[in-house]
């Protein structure tokens, strides 16, 4: 390939300059250095780019034709560069996040509005991550960033902590177990648990509360939507599980009350999961910051406007 990035840079600088010498000066050329350039192109493309004798220099329909190239392609070049330098410094990059949580949205939302604020080079694409295995789309480079509450133990993975959470039982306030300080497990024997449409094994009400007690509630029954679910209990049609910050962020009626889990309550944390090659990366540390510092369980109540 002949033509080359200075080609177009000393085109655009003569078609502006309106003078070889004027352009030569812009470019930190001598006169005849750039002039041999242009003689060099003309010869390889047997054209003249340049309508002889005239003042100023006009560009001859050949030197038009490179003239848009260079008008299209110059700035993408520096458009690149310049994002490769912020890569570089750590100012810009990809977060590809995966959620193993269709609760975490409620809370999730506003604080990737203040991540943005900060870091707006950074481009942001979130994947429910219950439908496909999220940690090995992270170890394949797919994902740089997933929500799980499920650390593992591995040397190519970084599971940073975030926020410690509580699932608690939400039930209408004149269910009969609304009378009690806390559930037991055999107390959902006799009641329709609507939950969402997760494996059991990823659900922390079977996970660590049914399954080790034997127990299995009467019905179960599920839905996509935070919301429906708690129109659902609203409704008398079951009750559900839901980690505590639920009530919290989300709308809800106001017939809802939650209860404790167990006699010492169903307590887990939330993680971002990075890749450990990723560690460094100062976007992804503000994250997981920003997610403890303005989730569940600070005192920032979901509004935008609220603990600056």
């Amino acid at each position: 390939m002949f033509l080359e990035r200075r080609h177009l840079q000393s085109l655009q600088a003569i078609d502006e300059a309106g003078s070889l010498a004027k352009a030569a000066e812009r470019l930190h050329l001598t006169q005849s250095a750039l002039s041999h350039q242009i003689k060099s192109l003309e010869h390889y493309f047997d054209v003249s780019l340049f309508l002889r004798h005239t003042k100023p220099i006009k560009l001859s329909p050949a030197g038009r034709k490179l003239l848009e190239l260079a008008e299209a392609v110059l700035p993408r070049i520096a458009a690149v560069e310049d994002e490769m330098t912020r890569l570089a410094a750590g100012d810009a990059g990809r977060l590809y996040i995966a959620i193993e949580c269709h609760a975490c949205y409620d809370w999730l939302m506003p604080v990737l509005a203040r991540f943005k604020q900060s870091w707006p080079a950074v481009e942001v694409d979130i994947r429910l991550g219950l439908s496909f295995d999220s940690i090995t789309a992270l170890r394949a480079g797919e994902l740089d960033l997933v929500i799980s509450s499920d650390p593992i133990d591995a040397p190519d993975l970084l599971f940073r902590p975030m926020f410690d959470y509580e699932g608690r039982l939400i039930l209408p306030d004149d269910h009969h177990l609304a009378e009690r300080d806390f559930i037991r497990a055999d107390d959902l024997k006799t009641e329709n648990l609507i939950s969402y449409p997760v494996a059991r094994d990823r659900l922390d009400v079977f996970k660590h509360f049914l399954t080790p007690a034997g127990v299995e509630p009467k019905s179960l029954r599920q839905s996509e939507l935070t919301a429906v679910i708690l129109l659902l209990v609203a409704s008398g049609r079951g009750i559900t599980a839901l980690p505590d910050w639920v009530l919290r962020y989300s709308q809800h009626p106001t017939s809802l009350v939650s209860r404790q889990l167990g006699e010492n309550g169903l307590h887990g944390k939330m993680y971002s999961a990075i890749r450990s090659s990723d560690a460094d990366s100062p976007y992804l540390a503000d994250f997981a910051e920003l997610a403890g510092k303005f989730g569940p369980g600070s005192d920032w109540d979901g509004r935008p406007d609220s603990q600056n």
